[in-house]
């Protein structure tokens, strides 16, 4: 297989923390891109999800308490249109409520 080369643009103190990142667990920048573009095409879509429901802690804004939401199929990533999680899904805890250790 042919390899050809991508330019990025990207800020730097981004570009460092990754690599910090890739570097604490093996991998340099070159490899850890070829990994997110092999899992893309396996996929066939992003290899994670993308939302406002899945930010990092550190970036999501204060909420008032919420009333629990259902739960619904994940709208983005791998798992499009493949799982489905049950409105009941935590229901048979409900039976262990009462159970004392």
């Amino acid at each position: 297989m042919a390899s050809v080369n991508i330019n990025i643009k990207t800020d730097a103190q981004l570009k460092a923390q990754a690599q910090n990142i890739f570097e604490s667990i093996g991998l340099d920048l070159s490899t850890a891109v070829n990994l997110f573009l092999r899992q893309t095409v396996k996929a066939n879509n992003l290899p994670f999800v993308v939302g406002e429901a899945y930010a990092h802690p550190d970036e999501q804004k204060p909420q008032a308490p919420q009333e629990p939401q259902v739960r619904r199929k994940p709208l983005y990533g791998y798992a499009k249109d493949r799982i489905w999680i049950a409105d009941d899904f935590d229901a048979p805890l409900d039976d262990f409520k009462d159970y004392k250790c």
